[in-house]
């Protein structure tokens, strides 16, 4: 998908940092210089065109809770059905097919560890997959954001 200027400057900008206040689409349209229609025009073209994944905040885990990254070897003939189930857990985020015996890799997010090791043994029981919990023990960088100036 080609990007066309609102489309760039609202990703640039808002990548960090959205506003935080009772108008959020309004505060951005006035800061990029646009009404707030075309912002919430231009975010669902984005969303349409696979281009966004989500809007809203990413917390530091350890201060909101608890959260882990969680793999599993699921057999290829059940790898939608088992991505579909997995999807349907409000806890799981950031959930890819990678190219390794453990293809299914997601982020596990609930309010401590206990509520994370109950959503892991439910999601063993629904998939009779066991996964494999990787919590993190230290973060070296944390920045999902990246620059969009050599964008074609």
């Amino acid at each position: 998908m080609q990007l066309n200027d609102l489309s760039q400057r609202l990703i640039e900008r808002y990548q960090h940092q959205l506003p935080l206040c009772a108008e959020p689409w309004q505060a951005m349209a006035e800061e990029l210089g646009c009404s707030e229609a075309e912002v919430l025009d231009c975010l669902r073209r984005l969303d349409d065109g696979g281009v966004l994944s989500r809007v809203g905040p990413v917390f530091e885990h350890s201060r909101a809770g608890a959260s882990t990254l969680v793999a599993l070897a699921v057999p290829p003939e059940r790898l939608e059905q088992v991505a579909e189930l997995v999807n349907r857990y409000p806890e799981v985020n950031h959930n890819y097919l990678r190219e390794h015996d453990y293809n299914l890799w997601f982020v596990l997010t609930g309010p401590d560890r206990q509520a994370l090791e109950r959503c892991l043994e439910d999601i063993q029981h629904s998939t009779g997959l066991a996964p494999l919990d990787l919590p993190m023990r230290r973060a070296y960088r944390i920045d999902l954001g990246f620059p969009l100036e050599d964008a074609p």
